[in-house]
């Protein structure tokens, strides 16, 4: 565990025991830019990549990583997806192979990669839902 309070907060409020008031109240203050630049190693992700995803525009995110937070509406987007790259690490079992699951086009998610689909809060939570079924061994 790391000694930096911001990335431990976000761990704390990511865990698989995090209480929804422990994570609710990081989203309200803001989350430290760090979650993304955690996001971007993890899916080797560009500069404009990373804000697509987060769905943050390009000059935005450039401002928000210069002020160290962000919004609560950003911060919730970008815990989301580092949750579900969290859960793929878990998954396949290192960065790189989950990295490689969530860049694939994938049938189940309509031929889009995790990536993608995992664009939108409903997204997510397929793509997680597949995750659980990879994991637990449940067919396809």
């Amino acid at each position: 565990m790391s000694s930096d309070p911001a990335a431990s907060a976000i761990q704390d409020a990511t865990g698989s025991d995090a209480s929804p008031m422990d994570t609710i109240a990081l989203i309200r203050e803001g989350v430290s830019t760090d979650v993304l630049a955690q996001i971007k190693d993890a899916l080797d992700l560009t500069d404009v990549e990373l804000a697509r995803v987060v769905r943050i525009p390009k000059r935005t995110l450039t401002r928000r990583k210069k002020d160290g937070v962000l919004r609560p509406d950003e911060s919730e987007r970008a815990l989301r997806l580092f949750r579900l790259v969290r859960h793929a690490e878990a998954v396949f079992g290192t960065t790189k192979d989950a990295c490689a699951w969530m860049h694939t086009p994938n049938m189940a998610l309509g031929d889009e990669s995790p990536l993608q689909f995992a664009d939108t809060e409903p997204g997510a939570r397929r793509v997680n839902q597949l995750l659980g079924q990879i994991e637990h061994g449940v067919s396809l």
